[in-house]
């Protein structure tokens, strides 16, 4: 398993997402993401890397409780939402998805996740339960119960 790290919130790390931009996909990026929280200087970095050598080869956000949706977690009070989770291709097929995806589940929190560019059968293979549901995206919604 790789070390799972967060990541501040700087210009480092936007210049760390630059391979994300330019190899990755367009709808999991984080610019808005990374920027607004550059400007709300007050809270915690829901960012997190996985670094290959000096490079980082997976990252995901991952945020507390987003807008309201008992639907989705009658149960629990408090949540986690994994936003965008993205590993670069020469790092795919390495576990780098499942090392982010395994920091996250051990928060012990439910999680709900959307799933963007076909990595719905990736969460299945995970755990995470289809809700058939879509976003207005029309992304598949899916969640995780500990």
């Amino acid at each position: 398993m790789s070390e799972v790290k967060r990541l501040d919130i700087n210009y480092k790390t936007d210049e760390l997402f630059e391979d994300f931009r330019n190899f990755g996909n367009k709808d999991l990026y984080l610019v808005d993401e990374l920027r607004g929280e550059m400007i709300d200087a007050s809270s915690d970095s829901p960012f997190y890397g996985v670094y290959v050598g000096d490079r980082l080869g997976a990252r995901m956000a991952l945020y507390r409780k987003g807008e309201v949706e008992e639907e989705h977690f009658p149960n629990f009070d408090d949540y986690l939402v994994i936003w965008k989770l993205e590993v670069l291709k020469d790092f795919q097929n390495r576990g780098y998805g499942t090392d982010l995806l395994d920091f996250a589940k051990s928060q012990d929190l439910p999680i709900k996740v959307i799933a963007r560019n076909q990595s719905k059968q990736f969460f299945l293979k995970h755990g995470f339960k289809d809700l058939e549901q879509q976003n207005n995206e029309n992304h598949d919604i899916l969640t995780w119960e500990p």
